[in-house]
């Protein structure tokens, strides 16, 4: 069968002034119409590289210098700018990484989407709108006749992305380059968005190329899969294969850093070093410097490509039978040296260090000329929560539900309407705002995105330091002057924040825009560390990070928890993080947390209809357990506007009964921990 998309020899380089960088390298690639293939790495090899290159929306700086991208037998390569400009949206559509830099920011969503429409079909304007509407309900856009008429900055960060696949799913494409499609999304819209392109799939013969580093997508979406690293494919494999039996090094490390609850008092599995710079030659295995079974063949000749098992390919010289008895000595010491250094759990301390009393955080509608306040949009209604010293607190629920406004309502960067929060007994809502910059150093954010959150016109050590100065600036009056740091010393700081974060100390001379988005994240991190808080509030800190660095990040919280007592509420939606490294979770739903409790009693025995939904759509690992649509969770999440009477969730809820329309449920208490506001339970 003739493949809908080849890829040959593809090479493309990225011009600097100290030496090209070879950010794709060689690769080879076929795809299939009507079939999924999932591309893996860790971020910086070579990945979204690959797709704008297939795109040929490469960044001025870079260029292909080698070889051919062929749609249906055809080279793009060949193709003026004119007609590639009929192939974009039509025959191949992209999902970006970044939605918040992908969207125009002065039009409106459904004046972006109708320039698809505009440029590949003839529609009259109802119609158009009418096509608009409907995309937009698909990828679960909620009140969407309202919102199609908003602009971007009116959107959530996981509102954006469902956009951006809407937009991309607007022509109708051939072939869908998703680039991290579900990484902003909740597990609910993931479920939904992943369904709907399996259905595009099944109805349209659509080709997918999936770039994600989240395992449990690749599972239950793809069917061939390849590993990249470092500019060049290292394995490919059918989904079943590689998932009984991932063969590269590299494929068996990025399985092994995987975060799940039987690991929590352990630490993950990590891959020592960093990608290596793409600038080098390279003379052997690219990953033979992080390889725990190489040796001075691996640094010396590149592998080629040894067929294990039909349709199993893989780079590495230790499937090639000369190297079979070196293989399997490599293999008995991996099964020897394979524990990892156990965790001691933290004392647990009565006093908390946050105490979060119904919450409420209102915004606002305005209309007329006069702005006449016309209603609110009660983005948190009443919330209460504590976490105590040494302990992490996970706020997970869908993408507009409130989540961001709580961690950003504690931090006091936005307004709150009522409601207490108080951080070791200092009511933080009654402060004046020099009284709040001195507390500063306390309580810490962790940005969603780390992009808009980094000032691009800052090296990376100004943008570390500059939390180091403000701390000393605020505190001058009680730091001994031997207690300052030098400007050596503050250097030497970034140097081993960078390193403890995954990162070579020489990046601090670079500007974000130089960085993948997890090396971004990364230094957002960096920087929250470097005034030593107690409560740091993380903002989907490893949504966009692979495994392999999430794995880095996930141990390195947890050691600042055990040496420092950190605290952390921990806002995500990968349940696999939350069952292992949270001690206790809260489930969000418009505004009101649903359910509460340890992470194992939740967790194992979910009360709340909406917690059961959520837990249902969390995407496996095993690739026999692909869900079917019926076990979603339907429905829209209604506007924070307009909120429904009774229980919040009643019009999605399964179980619903009349008094559920009526008044909002009282708490159900299960345990000393664990309750829940549902009328399925008695009501305390």
């Amino acid at each position: 069968m003739m493949p809908l998309l080849e890829i040959e020899k593809l090479k493309t380089i990225l011009n600097t002034d100290s030496a090209p960088i070879h950010a794709v390298d060689g690769l080879e690639l076929k795809i299939l119409k009507g079939e999924t293939f999932a591309l893996l790495g860790e971020s910086g090899c070579g990945k979204s590289m690959t797709a704008l290159s297939i795109m040929r929306l490469l960044p001025e700086t870079a260029e292909i210098i080698e070889g051919h991208i062929k749609i249906d037998g055809n080279d793009l390569l060949l193709l003026p700018e004119t007609d590639m400009r009929k192939v974009r949206g039509k025959r191949i559509s992209m999902i970006f990484q970044e939605p918040m830099l992908s969207l125009n920011p002065v039009m409106t969503i459904s004046s972006q989407i109708k320039e698809v429409l505009k440029q590949h079909f003839d529609l009259h304007h109802a119609d158009a709108q009418k096509r608009i509407l409907g995309l937009l309900q698909q990828v679960g856009i909620p009140d969407a006749s309202r919102r199609m008429d908003e602009f971007p900055f009116q959107f959530s960060g996981g509102m954006k992305q469902r956009v951006m696949i809407a937009m991309a799913l607007a022509g109708e494409p051939e072939l869908l380059i998703a680039d991290e499609p579900t990484t902003a999304l909740d597990v609910t819209i993931q479920a939904q968005v992943l369904d709907l392109m399996r259905d595009l799939q099944q109805r349209t013969r659509m080709a997918i190329l999936l770039i994600t580093h989240d395992l449990g997508v690749v599972a239950e979406m793809a069917h061939r899969i390849g590993v990249m690293y470092a500019g060049e494919i290292i394995e490919t494999a059918t989904c079943e294969d590689f998932f009984q039996q991932p063969a590269h090094p590299y494929s068996q490390k990025l399985f092994a850093a995987l975060p799940e609850r039987a690991k929590r008092n352990q630490g993950l599995a990590v891959i020592n070093g960093n990608v290596p710079p793409l600038s080098q030659a390279f003379q052997g295995c690219r990953f033979a410097e992080r390889c725990d079974h190489a040796w001075e063949l691996c640094r010396q000749t590149a592998p080629e490509w040894i067929e294990i098992a039909p349709g199993h390919r893989v780079k590495c010289h230790l499937f090639s039978k000369e190297n079979e008895s070196e293989y399997q000595v490599n293999m008995r010491e991996k099964q020897t040296t394979s524990a990892i250094e156990a965790y001691h759990a933290t004392p647990h301390q009565d006093s908390p260090l946050l105490n979060v009393t119904n919450l409420k955080i209102h915004f606002p509608i305005y209309k007329g000329l006069l702005k006449h306040t016309i209603g609110h949009v009660k983005a948190v209604d009443g919330i209460s929560l504590t976490i105590a010293p040494g302990k992490t607190l996970a706020l997970v629920g869908e993408s507009g539900c409130g989540k961001t406004t709580v961690g950003k309502g504690i931090c006091q960067l936005i307004p709150t309407t009522a409601g207490s929060v108080q951080l070791n007994g200092s009511e933080l809502t009654r402060l004046t705002r020099n009284q709040l910059r001195k507390k500063r150093a306390e309580f810490q954010i962790i940005f969603q995105d780390p992009y808009s959150s980094l000032n691009p016109r800052m090296r990376i050590i100004d943008i570390i330091v500059e939390g180091m100065n403000a701390l000393v600036s605020d505190h001058r009056d009680r730091i001994k002057p031997e207690q300052q740091l030098s400007s050596h010393q503050k250097e030497n700081k970034v140097d081993e924040l960078l390193q403890r974060v995954g990162l070579p100390p020489e990046a601090k001379w670079r500007y974000p825009h130089e960085f993948s988005g997890g090396q971004r994240q990364r230094i957002a991190i960096a920087r929250a560390l470097a005034v030593n808080p107690k409560l740091l509030i993380c903002d989907e800190p490893t949504s966009a990070l692979d495994v392999s660095v999430q794995a880095q990040i996930l141990n390195l919280l947890r050691t600042l928890q055990q040496s420092l007592g950190l605290a952390y509420l921990f806002i995500t939606h990968n349940i696999s993080v939350v069952e292992y490294l949270a001690d206790e979770i809260a489930v969000m739903y418009l505004g009101r947390i649903v359910e509460k409790g340890h992470v194992d009693e939740v967790l194992n025995a979910p009360k709340h209809p909406y917690t059961q939904a959520l837990l249902s759509s969390v995407p496996m690992i095993e690739a026999t357990s692909r869900r079917t649509n019926s076990t979603h969770l339907k429905g829209e999440l209604p506007s924070p506007a307009n909120t429904p009477s009774g229980c919040y969730f009643h019009p999605r809820c399964p179980y619903v009964m009349p008094i559920c329309r009526k008044i909002y449920p009282d708490k159900s208490t299960f345990s000393p921990t664990h309750s829940a506001h549902c009328y399925l339970y008695s009501q305390n």
